[in-house]
């Protein structure tokens, strides 16, 4: 998948296109079935099968007190989109405070006609794109029919009749209750974040559970807080069982913990600092607790350990 910020220069890719345009934020198994669409209505007419995205979600500049938590960070969208092996291209559009102000006239102009010569878009039937959200489908199939691209609006994707149906709103809600494995059963993966590997004030080593405190950038979706039986992939790419730890560590701090992630590393004792690490949430064991004392909060861990070695064996 050939990847181009804001615009395709000439002659980049084979031209003209099938073009789906979206936040996509984490891929999800709703986002896959309309990839799969786009690449086959590509295939069948000879055209190059097109992702246009946002470099942040547009919600962040619009109505930044009010936008989502990311799935996905813009590397991992692009890395989930290329390995779907559906995409010809994709294109990240900068989304700034100039941009919001674009027209949707002017983004189909610029983009969908000038650019990427689109001869068929496909779009959730609820997608509406530029100034004070102006566009909507009704407005892309009529500029689409005086322009020379067809419309297709989807509705939301669901596997059976009477389910819930994919999107990306429906796994943070879910991550919110920490429930990560029905989550991961939208996302078609446990649900990942990544961070850079800290040093510590080393309590867990001396609980006799050492961990690996992974700073996740602040945009980033977290599950509910709690303890989780997951993975952590070190910067090579092994990918390691771990009991997580997901709070403020209320034993410790009552009040005014920092909220921390951490990793004990099931058969592990070796040095992650300063590894960009991918931590990966498979299913809750309990939510955080405050232990009266120390000898408590070690047999819980000891108990963690153990559900944890558990379920990801």
């Amino acid at each position: 998948m050939k990847v181009f910020h804001d615009l395709v220069p000439t002659g980049a890719i084979d031209l003209p296109s099938a073009v789906t345009i979206g936040a996509y934020d984490g891929v999800h198994r709703g986002h896959r079935a309309v990839l799969r669409l786009v690449h086959d209505l590509a295939a069948a007419r000879d055209l190059a099968a097109v992702v246009v995205t946002f470099d942040r979600h547009p919600a962040e500049v619009v109505r930044p007190e009010s936008a989502p938590k990311l799935l996905t960070t813009l590397d991992q969208k692009l890395e989930l989109l290329a390995a779907t092996g559906l995409v010809d291209a994709c294109v990240v559009i900068g989304f700034d405070e100039a941009r919001s102000k674009e027209t949707a006239p002017e983004f189909v102009h610029e983009v969908l006609v000038d650019n990427l010569h689109a001869q068929v878009v496909v779009v959730g039937a609820d997608f509406h794109f530029g100034y004070r959200r102006g566009g909507n489908v009704a407005l892309l199939e009529g500029m689409g029919a005086d322009l020379g691209f067809e419309v297709i609006g989807l509705g939301l994707v669901k596997e059976h009749p009477g389910e819930a149906p994919y999107s990306s709103t429906r796994v943070r809600e879910l991550l919110a209750t920490g429930d990560v494995a029905t989550a991961a059963q939208i996302l078609g993966r446990d649900h990942e974040v990544t961070g850079i590997v800290e040093l510590g004030d080393r309590r867990g080593r001396d609980l006799g559970f050492p961990t690996a405190n992974v700073a996740v950038g602040e945009r980033g979706c977290l599950p509910a807080d709690g303890v989780y039986a997951g993975t952590l992939a070190d910067a090579a790419g092994v990918e390691r069982p771990a009991a997580l730890s997901l709070g403020r560590r209320p034993t410790f701090y009552a009040d005014h913990g920092l909220l921390l992630l951490e990793a004990h590393l099931l058969d592990f004792d070796g040095d992650l600092y300063g590894q960009n690490v991918r931590v990966r949430f498979r299913e809750r064991v309990r939510g955080q607790e405050r232990f009266e004392r120390i000898e408590d909060l070690q047999a819980q861990l000891r108990r963690d350990v153990a559900r944890c070695r558990q379920i990801l064996t």
